[in-house]
């Protein structure tokens, strides 16, 4: 059965959600599914943007049949060339044989990597600023490179002043009926899963999304249509504001992200002290995460929110515990920069890990490590609380309470 949503007069929802899915790309947890959008314009000429991922191919063929309504397919507007989103081309090409393909001309030699089909007989290539006239609209084309592929670019509607993103803006979490952020709670219950989809997916690229939204400043937008998640109307500015503080890699908030891990409970023991001796001292915003536990994506996600960072863990085979090694290669390799850390090291025989875990940080830049002086030997002492407190005073003071 069709579950074709009307967005405006002569714009179509055709995509679908995925429930089933427990993590995506193999890597991300997904408790609420994922969504995978794509768009049809019916004007004087028909225009698909995007299609699918593969497990929702009987629902997205059905979808852009019942939208077509007996019109012929001109255009397949190609944004972007994860198999999410292109997966479904080859076919689409197959039973529509006299489409063009509007795209990037990285986007053509990638479309030669997946598929087989003729792509140079039907191919349009456009550059940064090229249009496309179907009618009423006009479309015009914006190169958004490594945002978060290098072939990728977004579409703006210059008629109805819409911005289809590509993974710009998108969210985990499958679409639950409603459509827009203003038929829902947008902050409260789908910005947290919008800014882990950031941080894991587009996070390592902060300098190229400043670019995207340099230009999406001189754009007027009414609404923003990106491939994973709800359609944005209301909360636009507050997205693009976000959007800006994560590519610049400013904290979202001052407070303070505590990640350990722990294998016996002394390290888990100091820190749980650290976390209440920090409350005590007035400060109001503390997350505590056991990365052996909790997936690192959700972490990764909190340490772009706050603006101070506690990393305790243990020396293990003469290096940084398993799972925290983990970690701090993930929040490396996302380029996490300008944060305040404070190292706690555990070592029951010979104490190793706190100066690896330094030795990564400082290679981020603005790091700034505050504090490094807690060295556990398996328990923290009585004689070492002087120097929790010494770490408390300095964190509350860099907090600014």
């Amino acid at each position: 059965m069709h579950n074709v949503r009307k967005i405006t007069e002569d714009l179509f929802y055709i995509g679908c959600s995925d429930r089933k899915i427990s993590l995506f790309e193999s890597a991300y947890p997904v408790k609420d599914g994922m969504s995978y959008n794509s768009y049809l314009i019916r004007d004087e000429k028909t225009v698909l943007f995007d299609t699918v991922d593969k497990i929702c191919a009987e629902q997205f063929y059905e979808n852009l049949e019942v939208a077509l309504d007996g019109n012929h397919l001109d255009y397949i507007v190609v944004q972007h060339m994860e198999p999410d989103h292109c997966a479904l081309l080859a076919e689409v090409v197959k039973a529509h044989p006299d489409v063009k393909i509007v795209c990037s001309q990285k986007t053509v030699g990638m479309i030669k990597q997946f598929f087989t089909f003729d792509i140079d007989s039907r191919v349009i290539v456009v550059k940064e600023g090229d249009t496309l006239n179907t009618g009423r609209h006009e479309f015009q084309f914006i190169m958004a490179p490594m945002v978060h592929w290098p072939e990728v670019m977004v579409t703006y509607d210059k008629t109805d002043k819409i911005l289809f993103s590509a993974d710009a803006f998108g969210s985990f979490g499958a679409v639950n009926g409603n459509l827009y952020d203003n038929e829902v709670n947008w902050e409260r219950d789908y910005l947290d899963e919008a800014r882990r989809y950031y941080t894991n997916i587009v996070g390592k690229y902060g300098l190229q999304v400043q670019m995207l939204l340099k230009k999406a400043a001189g754009l007027d937008i009414k609404m923003l249509c990106p491939l994973h998640g709800l359609m944005i109307k209301e909360n636009i500015d507050l997205f693009l504001e976000k959007y800006d503080k994560w590519s610049k890699y400013e904290p979202e908030e001052d407070g303070v992200l505590i990640a350990y891990s722990s294998v016996y409970g002394g390290t888990e023991s100091a820190v749980s002290l650290l976390a209440a001796k920090l409350a005590d001292s007035g400060v109001r915003n503390i997350k505590m995460f056991d990365v052996s536990i909790t997936h690192p994506s959700f972490v990764l996600s909190e340490a772009f929110r706050f603006s101070h960072i506690v990393i305790a863990t243990t020396t293990y085979n003469a290096g940084i515990f398993d799972s925290m090694e983990t970690f701090l290669h993930i929040l490396s390799s996302h380029n996490l920069q300008n944060r305040k850390y404070v190292i706690i090291q555990n070592g029951s025989w010979a104490p190793a890990c706190g100066s690896q875990i330094k030795e990564i940080l400082e290679k981020l830049k603005g790091t700034e490590i505050l504090d490094d002086s807690i060295c556990i030997k398996s328990t923290l002492k009585e004689e070492q609380i002087a120097l929790m407190d010494n770490v408390v005073n300095t964190m509350v003071k860099s907090l600014g309470l």
